[in-house]
């Protein structure tokens, strides 16, 4: 009995997914999980392997994937350049995929080459592409000053961490006249992975080990990990059903504003939060927004110091600005709630 064109490629799919995570297993568990026979789960990598979505190695196989690179010299380009590498250079890799899949590429790609070239202060620019049947990377390199000492420098923070902090808040720009500083933000919430890597330090919103595994050995392979400045790691589904514009929603208001953001508090802190002082770096730029968000997920508890400094300090002196915690457990909400009555 043949099986329907959406069951062929869901078994094509999964096993794609099963084998770019490693799964020793995957032949068996395609079977159970679509009713076939090890035969014919053998027959649909055969033919993967001719149509070049799989390479195999011995008994074992892997992903497929085509590299592309591209160097600029930031001499040669202007503020106004991102819009035409994208156009010149970038579009022909993503050009076959969903109109929402382009949409955010050329938002994410123009966004992160626009602050390589405004303020990395950088003389080499280098773009890597790397492409299989799943997904799309793309890793920006700038050997400039790099963007946590840039951050740093211009608001004169005590720490890199203190930069890091700000950049996941969202309105954080070295150059407010001619950016918002939303770039970052909205970028790292469309995208499957991002991250930021420079001075030793490392931004995400992804966990550290997974990018330990898939953003370093990747950077690696581009010859450029030593080297200083800073490298901007994206990776996206080439089949992703989000949109930019759900995103943008997400963090606007009725007429478009940005006027909620949200703070992942475990990308923040390496335990937990204790003290007044950690609240109050923490605040820095939330009087910018009407709503934020603070995501208290894996955070196993909080100072009473940090709470009350939070919730009961800085809020009263901000009404314009509502702080809402949310994903807390119930150690977390019970000293909110200590700290409010109190």
């Amino acid at each position: 009995m043949s099986f329907t064109r959406e069951k062929r490629e869901a078994i094509r799919h999964y096993l794609l997914e099963k084998i770019d995570a490693g799964d020793p297993a995957f032949v068996n568990k395609a079977a159970e999980a679509f009713q076939a026979s090890n035969k014919t789960i053998y027959r649909y990598l055969q033919e993967m392997t001719v149509q070049g979505l799989l390479q195999k190695e011995g008994a074992q196989y892997r992903l497929q994937s085509e590299k592309y690179e591209q160097s600029f010299r930031s001499s040669e380009l202007n503020s106004a350049d991102e819009d035409r590498i994208f156009r010149d250079y970038i579009r022909r890799y993503v050009q076959e995929f969903p109109d929402n899949v382009r949409d955010i590429w050329y938002y994410a790609f123009t966004e992160m080459m626009n602050n390589a070239i405004d303020h990395s202060q950088a003389s080499l620019i280098r773009v890597t592409i790397q492409k299989n049947s799943l997904y799309t990377t793309m890793i920006l390199y700038d050997d400039g000053i790099g963007i946590f000492k840039k951050i740093k420098e211009h608001f004169a923070y005590d720490s890199l961490e203190d930069a890091i902090e700000d950049l996941f808040k969202g309105k954080l720009t070295t150059d407010p006249d001619h950016h918002t500083g939303e770039g970052i933000f909205f970028t790292s919430r469309m995208l499957d992975m991002f991250a930021v890597i420079s001075n030793g330090k490392v931004f995400s919103l992804d966990k550290y080990d997974q990018l330990n595994r898939d953003v370093h050995d990747l950077i690696a392979s581009t010859g450029t990990d030593a080297l200083p400045g800073t490298f901007v790691f994206m990776r996206l589904s080439n089949k992703s059903q989000r949109s930019d514009t759900e995103v943008f929603d997400e963090y606007a208001d009725t007429e478009g504003g940005f006027t909620r953001t949200k703070v992942p508090m475990k990308n923040i802190y390496d335990s937990w939060p204790v003290s007044r002082s950690q609240a109050k770096r923490l605040c820095r730029g939330f009087e910018l927004f009407r709503e934020v968000e603070l995501d208290f997920a894996e955070i196993p508890k909080i100072g009473q110091g940090f709470a009350h400094e939070l919730f009961v300090v800085w809020q009263k002196s901000h009404p314009g600005t509502r702080l809402i915690p949310v994903g807390a457990n119930d150690t977390v909400q019970k000293m909110i709630t200590h700290v409010k009555r109190g």
